[in-house]
């Protein structure tokens, strides 16, 4: 049996349906029952647990083969960091009461970087269950070409791709979510021992100017990338709603300085199957 948190997202569900496809049982760990149900419908168990809840996962991971963990996303913490460390301290305890034969846990590209910023938190996620006595794997994905979708409507309607990542020609690894899912679906079945870290990247790495390219193709229209000027970040993301927007900034600094990064040589980086032009069609399907 193996348990997947986060299997109502993108990542999550990839791995799910992996395993489902190869006849392997899973256990879907959801936080309300009635998310769980379509996954019981494809023959899942289906398992109730915060991921702040400690007793909750223990008894959702019982008994399995392999726990994949998908620490919750959140792009506007508190400093410090205090909502990850709930968290980290939950999947902690679960883990050492559960005791699975393998785990995989999804964190990030640079989550070896000792400059704090929004992915600081796979950072701490890792220090904590590096130091399980269990076979743990931290599968560091680049950046999600997913993250498209918020780009289609504007690409759509106005021909522009605006650009936290600079400068435009400079081209960075990037990955689809399908190939993180994949990968992580892999590794916990994977017979013998596997890697502390695994790092993945998509089959090749894009420029803003690639993925304007590879939108204007898709969408049948001239689409440019612009530059979002980094001194309007922070009034632009307050209007969105974040509190500090000092972590996110802090992040984006981390890709355009090349300080997030892989820890590894790029002859070791995983490379994923899904391209581009593969995850525009579907997005802007």
């Amino acid at each position: 049996m193996y348990a997947i948190t986060g299997i109502t997202g993108n990542v999550g569900g990839a791995v799910a349906r992996t395993l489902l496809a190869q006849g392997k049982p899973v256990r879907a760990v959801v936080r309300d029952a009635a998310k769980g149900k379509a996954w019981a419908d494809l023959g899942c168990e289906v398992a109730v647990a915060e991921m702040e809840d400690a007793g909750a996962l223990a008894r959702a991971f019982a008994g399995a083969e392999g726990v994949f963990v998908l620490p919750p996303p959140n792009f506007d913490p508190t400093p410090g960091f205090p909502e990850a460390r709930v968290v980290i301290d939950a999947v902690r305890q679960a883990l050492v009461a559960a005791q699975p034969a393998r785990v995989i846990c999804l964190s990030t590209v640079g989550a070896q970087a000792t400059q704090s910023n929004l992915l600081s938190q796979r950072t701490l996620m890792e220090e904590a269950l590096a130091t399980l006595p269990l076979p743990v794997t931290f599968l560091r994905p680049a950046w999600f070409l997913d993250n498209l979708a918020w780009d289609i409507a504007p690409a759509r309607e106005q021909g522009v791709l605006s650009s936290f990542l600079q400068p435009l020609d400079r081209a960075v690894p990037m990955v689809a979510a399908a190939d993180v899912g994949r990968v992580a679906a892999d590794l916990l079945v994977q017979e013998g021992a596997i890697e502390r870290i695994v790092e993945l990247e998509g089959p090749e790495r894009v420029s803003p100017n690639a993925i304007a390219a590879a939108l204007s193709q898709a969408l049948g229209r001239p689409v440019h990338a612009q530059a979002v000027p980094r001194e309007t970040w922070g009034a632009l993301f307050r209007a969105q709603g974040t509190k500090d927007p000092m972590p996110r900034i802090q992040m984006l600094d981390g890709f355009n300085e090349g300080w997030i990064t892989f820890e590894g040589a790029d002859a070791v980086v995983l490379k994923g199957k899904v391209g581009i032009a593969q995850v525009i069609d579907s997005l802007a399907g």
